[in-house]
């Protein structure tokens, strides 16, 4: 396989290979053979703090902001036209959420109660608000959108009197994000909670923040500086956001499902940590034949992602008859072959490597072809 083929226009292999490896810990983490049984690293933290799984939707949407930078960088040096680079903005904003609302309602299609929020609509959202910015502000300009944004998240959390709750409060469904989730998207929020959404609309302003620390790597990533200087800087910064992340944590905790500031500012710094030690080993040392199945998955992210959906979903509705009554495909495999074999907790991580080696063949024949499902 030649390296050569993806490694066009200076791209950063390390940026693909940080994406898939994303992309494969979302998967991972979403497909256990049973719910019941997973490894602590692979459950999110119960309420406040964090795991590995808490890592993977914010280093995601940093990757996207990343992305943002480089893409659009390009776009607007081959067109003078912003009204163009507007409609591509928007058009891939609309496509991205229109798949997270038809994955949401699929296949039953309860259109009545259907979870109008999700993964993908944040992506989306992010997105788009972080490329509106980067269009029309400069890197002081972008930085100062981050930081009012995660400002404005706290203000509203700390001091927002809810009804019957009061201000400050970050427990579980009594908190001015929950409030703002059951104002708006009542009887369509998430299944499980039904009355917060852990991916609401006022959670996204963070969120966005997250995406606008990946712009400002990517400018960054782009720069003339030396691949040492690239590096520290990223350290360096990566540093000062975990630190930051977790001395504001005294104040506003660190909550993946309300998207805290802290959260934000630390998942950034995880991320531009990550990312240095990507580019250093691939894109610098050059060991990119190690990183190759990761950046395959990465090439076609988005895909992945929505195909993994598409198949948990097929093996919870169809149902096996057995002796002991009718379950899901899924857990009828789980059962018999990977608990019988390995145990609860091994058998459900196998089930999820399993999951994800079959979805790789699928990248792996898209690669081959030179198919890039493109949003």
């Amino acid at each position: 396989m030649n390296y050569d083929s993806i490694r066009q226009n200076n791209r950063l292999i390390s940026l693909d290979f940080f994406r898939g490896l994303t992309i494969a810990g979302m998967i991972l983490v979403n497909n256990p053979g049973s719910w019941k049984y997973i490894y602590a690293p692979f459950k999110h933290a119960e309420w406040h703090g964090w795991t590995y799984t808490d890592t993977i939707f914010p280093f995601f949407l940093f990757i996207v902001g990343v992305s943002i930078t480089f893409a659009l960088s390009k776009r607007l040096e081959i067109t003078q036209s912003r009204s163009l680079v507007y409609k591509k903005i928007i058009s891939r904003t609309l496509i991205i959420f229109g798949i997270g609302l038809f994955l949401n309602t699929f296949p039953f299609f309860h259109l009545s109660s259907i979870r109008i929020m999700g993964v993908l609509q944040r992506i989306a959202l992010c997105y788009l608000f972080a490329s509106i910015i980067f269009i029309n502000t400069s890197k002081r300009g972008q930085f100062a959108w981050a930081i009012a944004l995660l400002m404005v998240y706290w203000v509203f959390m700390a001091l927002f009197a809810v009804p019957e709750v009061g201000a400050g409060s970050y427990v579980k469904n009594e908190n001015f994000a929950a409030y703002i989730d059951r104002f708006i998207l009542s009887g369509h929020m998430w299944s499980q909670s039904k009355t917060w959404d852990p991916e609401g609309l006022f959670s996204t302003l963070p969120a966005i923040s997250t995406t606008l620390f990946g712009v400002l790597t990517g400018y960054l990533l782009k720069s003339k500086l030396s691949a040492k200087k690239k590096i520290r800087n990223m350290i360096g910064w990566g540093i000062v956001g975990i630190v930051i992340g977790y001395i504001w944590s005294l104040w506003l905790p660190i909550n993946k499902s309300l998207w805290t500031s802290s959260y934000s500012v630390l998942m950034a710094g995880l991320a531009l940590i990550v990312l240095a030690f990507c580019y250093f080993i691939i894109d610098v040392k050059g060991y990119k034949k190690v990183a190759l199945p990761c950046v395959i998955f990465g090439m076609n992210a988005i895909a992945m992602f929505v195909l993994s959906i598409f198949i948990a979903k097929f093996l919870s509705i169809i149902k096996i008859i057995t002796d002991d009554g009718t379950v899901s495909l899924q857990s009828f495999i789980y059962t018999n072959f990977f608990q019988s074999i390995f145990g609860n907790y091994l058998g459900s991580f196998l089930f999820a490597i399993i999951f994800i080696l079959l979805l790789y063949i699928v990248a792996l024949v898209l690669y081959k072809n030179k198919i890039f499902i493109k949003v």
